[in-house]
């Protein structure tokens, strides 16, 4: 097995061709034979005892070509690629250029990794605006920790009013007709909560506990339901229960119970600054974005798309990863979303297309400033990456060549010096 050529066919794309010799072709063929002869019925042979000779005669000779092809197919890839010293990305595309008395060559047609050219990378600006914090937001935060320290009071002789939890049953006509998923009994429903058709709670406040009355209100133009959308509908409604949600008071006792401060002013106080430091937070999260997407525009190169298949790949595998953390796998989404395999990878390519983009400026960088990582750093990093994941080191050593970390940790040293370096506006 031997590399014949590696020849540029297209910008960041070679062409390998490498031979496979006769004597190891012909014990793939024997390999190939012995595995299907089993299955073939030759007549004048008992099954599994035909010759090769005599199958490839009543199919072809090329019969187990296929297979001897396939066994012998990753090594003498792998050998010409490891000879060639190219840096492949993505899957190649195969062909069989001949095979003869001789034995079989193959050609791959490889996408490399192409050359890129960045320049002022040090420097980039990019506007980062802090949002002030306003005392509205502030009393917002105060009201949500109220709401989730509120208790409920049973009301029995007064009409609900917003705000309220209210147990009811329902049924939705439409053109009076039920409709299917328009009836409810025992419903629990916060008034004002925005959990229903916009109209719906308004109308019950006001109605008292075993009052029958009529809620009208009309689907929105862009409702799920199709069938449903832009309809008006009827809804029978009875309240069983009313529950009147009393906030605590806004005092002293208050800020006591649900912080470590002594006066509501002392808990306001805090609140803001963690409004404040949350606000600065985004802004740098959004600045740093903003640099990444700057320096990405600064990229220039010929990008096979095969890395750029490859990228989108692996976001779908994570994906579906994440999907399975929360009981689901791609197919149940698919069923339920009414999306494609297809239309998830058109979905993610943008973000794949940016990502694969930006690793290259970043491996750029790190070779352009000569950013080194020392041996300690490396073991520094497995022992990061195995507490992260639980796993002993050795597995992790075994799992991620050592190389493969170190030139994360460059491609890491190189973001931070971007970031470092840029100026806020």
């Amino acid at each position: 097995m031997s590399l014949i050529k590696a020849e540029q066919t297209e910008k960041s794309v070679y062409t390998l061709e490498f031979s496979v010799d006769k004597a190891t072709f012909d014990k793939a063929i024997s390999n190939a034979y012995r595995k299907q002869v089993g299955k073939l019925s030759v007549p004048g042979f008992r099954k599994g005892k035909a010759p090769r000779s005599v199958i490839e005669k009543m199919y072809g000779k090329g019969f187990f070509y296929e297979d001897a092809i396939n066994e012998v197919l990753p090594d003498a890839f792998d050998a010409a690629l490891t000879e060639s010293k190219l840096d492949m990305v993505g899957q190649p595309e195969f062909d069989i250029v001949s095979i003869d008395d001789g034995g079989v060559v193959l050609s791959a047609k490889v996408a490399v990794k192409p050359e890129v050219t960045i320049k002022d990378y040090l420097g980039i600006e990019a506007e980062k605006t802090v949002a002030p914090t306003t005392d509205e937001e502030v009393e917002d935060e105060i009201n949500t920790i109220r709401e989730r320290n509120s208790r409920e009071i049973e009301v029995t002789d007064e009409a609900s009013v917003m705000g309220d939890v209210c147990t009811i049953d329902y049924e939705g006509f439409v053109d009076g007709v039920a409709f299917e998923g328009g009836k409810g009994d025992a419903y629990p429903l916060k008034l004002g909560s925005g959990n229903f058709i916009p109209g719906f709670e308004e109308q019950v406040a006001g109605h008292k506990i075993g009052e029958n009355f009529d809620v009208v209100v009309t689907f929105p133009e862009d409702y799920h339901a199709k069938e449903l959308a832009g309809k008006e509908a009827v809804f029978k409604t009875v309240i069983h229960a009313i529950k009147h949600v009393e906030l605590p008071a806004l005092d002293d006792d208050f800020a006591k119970d649900v912080s470590e401060f002594d006066t509501l002013d002392e808990y306001r106080a805090d609140l803001k600054a963690k409004i404040t430091k949350r606000h600065e937070s985004e802004a740098d999260r959004a600045f740093e974005d903003a640099v990444l997407d700057a320096l990405i525009e600064k990229v220039e190169a010929d990008i096979p798309e095969q890395m750029y298949v490859a990228e989108t790949e692996n976001y779908v595998r994570d994906y579906d990863s994440r999907l399975r953390m929360q009981g689901l796998d791609l197919n149940t989404y698919f069923k339920y979303t009414g999306m494609t395999l297809d239309t998830l990878r058109e979905q993610l390519r943008p973000q794949a297309e940016k990502q694969v983009k930006l690793r290259l400026a970043l491996e750029t960088i790190a070779t352009l400033e000569n950013i080194t990582v020392t041996d300690e750093d490396i073991e520094e990093e497995i022992q990061n990456i195995a507490k992260a994941y639980q796993m002993e080191a050795d597995k992790v050593r075994e799992m991620v060549p050592a190389d493969s970390v170190a030139q994360d940790m460059k491609v890491k040293k190189a973001m931070d010096l971007v970031k470092e370096k840029a100026i806020a506006k």
